[in-house]
């Protein structure tokens, strides 16, 4: 690692403090990443400053609160490369984006006996809502398998077998939490688009860790959230192609969403405003745009350079230097994310002992239950990279793996 990339940790205040008397090694970045000076000083300069409800006041801070939420949505329309700021809406994150286009979009379109294809490595998160709106709307679910073993690929020959006309959306994610796959999406995007079917990208894990450009893409949807890429938490994106934005109804109703209220019944405002009920997050918005920068000033393309760099490196390290350890995802291009199990020691005791060593992981399924019944487990240990990371710090993680090994089953 060349001494440009390890001058980043200083940009992160959080990274210089120890853990049970050790470095901190801070390895649970799928989780969440960590925030550089820089995006917790914009949230100190907006409460300091520029604290005011936006788009309802003519006052001065009003109007500067206004003016860089708005300037927030259209930097987030060119780090996604959406044609214009109107295809941004502002959400609560990856969950909150995904939950809006099956009850909107879902539910005003979908029909009994009409198909929702999913894949067998999807979170929780892009899961759960659309279970949900099968249930509501008597629509099915299918799934594209993953091939047997533990790359983690996903079966591409099956998909011209199961995207069918009969899908309507096709839901899939980017980058999974717990295999490291990246998988082909504007290929994926394209396929759905063939038959007919919207394409929704659940891009929580590789925001922020790839270049993401959703015109070259394809998709239609695409949800992110801001912590998992140096943002603050509770704030997200979803992405949506204006014209079904424009065709979409709300999905909450209050005040912002609104152009004319009557006693009996209301009109909507146009697409994003119509999906922002209430007071939106303003302060963290803004931190998500600061974030923004700070990631295209290292750039995207270097960052997943580095990631992928140090889980190949970890993988082949854990691989050759950890006895009987089960990893998770294939060996090469990859995201930074290692899900492994350890045999003869449960998870939780991986990272419990591993804090002891002043590493952070996690341990448990990983909002990935369905997927770990297919792989034979119920719980891995998972170590995730991001720009901070060293590759003193995966000899770290080695040399712990190994003792606690040694600990347990000797």
């Amino acid at each position: 690692m060349n001494q440009a990339w390890k001058n980043i940790r200083h940009d992160f205040p959080i990274l210089g403090q120890q853990v049970n008397g050790k470095p901190l090694v801070y390895l649970d970045n799928a989780a969440t990443s960590q925030k550089p000076q820089c995006v917790i000083d914009s949230l100190s300069h907006f409460y300091q400053r520029d604290n005011a409800n936006v788009h309802r006041g003519i006052h001065a801070l009003s109007m500067r609160s206004t003016f860089a939420y708005e300037n927030a949505r259209e930097r987030s329309a060119k780090f996604l490369n959406a044609a214009e700021p109107g295809e941004i809406v502002f959400t609560a994150g990856t969950t909150d984006s995904i939950n809006l286009v099956a009850n909107s979009w879902g539910d005003q379109n979908l029909k009994r006996d009409d198909i929702i294809l999913l894949t067998e490595m999807e979170h929780h998160s892009n899961l759960v809502p659309w279970q949900l709106l099968a249930r509501r709307t008597g629509a099915k679910l299918r799934f594209l398998p993953v091939v047997a073993g533990d790359t983690g690929l996903l079966d591409l020959a099956q998909l011209g077998k199961l995207l069918t006309t009969e899908v309507k959306i096709f839901a899939f994610t980017h980058v999974s939490n717990t295999l490291g796959v990246i998988n082909p999406a504007a290929e994926l995007c394209a396929k759905a688009r063939a038959v007919g079917a919207i394409s929704v990208v659940d891009a929580a894990q590789s925001a922020g860790h790839l270049p993401l450009d959703v015109r070259a893409m394809g998709c239609d949807f695409l949800a992110l959230s801001g912590h998992k890429m140096c943002g603050p938490t509770g704030v997200g994106i979803l992405y949506g192609r204006k014209t079904l934005l424009d065709a979409m109804p709300p999905y909450r109703g209050g005040g912002s969403m609104i152009s004319n209220v009557e006693y009996f019944e209301s009109k909507w405002a146009p697409a994003p405003q119509k999906f922002e009920a209430g007071t939106p997050n303003i302060a963290d918005v803004i931190g998500l745009a600061r974030a923004m920068d700070y990631l295209d000033d290292l750039g995207r393309e270097a960052i997943a350079e580095h990631d992928e760099k140090l889980a190949v490196l970890a993988y082949g390290r854990l691989a050759t230097g950890i006895p009987g350890i089960r990893l998770l995802g294939p060996a090469h291009h990859r995201s930074g994310v290692i899900s492994f199990d350890l045999p003869g020691v449960h998870a939780h005791d991986v990272v419990t002992m591993a804090d002891q060593e002043g590493i952070a992981l996690r341990g448990g399924h990983h909002c990935n239950q369905p997927l770990m019944r297919k792989l034979g487990l119920t719980s891995t240990s998972r170590a995730s990279f991001y720009l901070y990371n060293t590759e003193e710090e995966i000899d770290r993680l080695a040399a712990t793996l190994k003792k606690i090994q040694g600990f347990f089953v000797g």
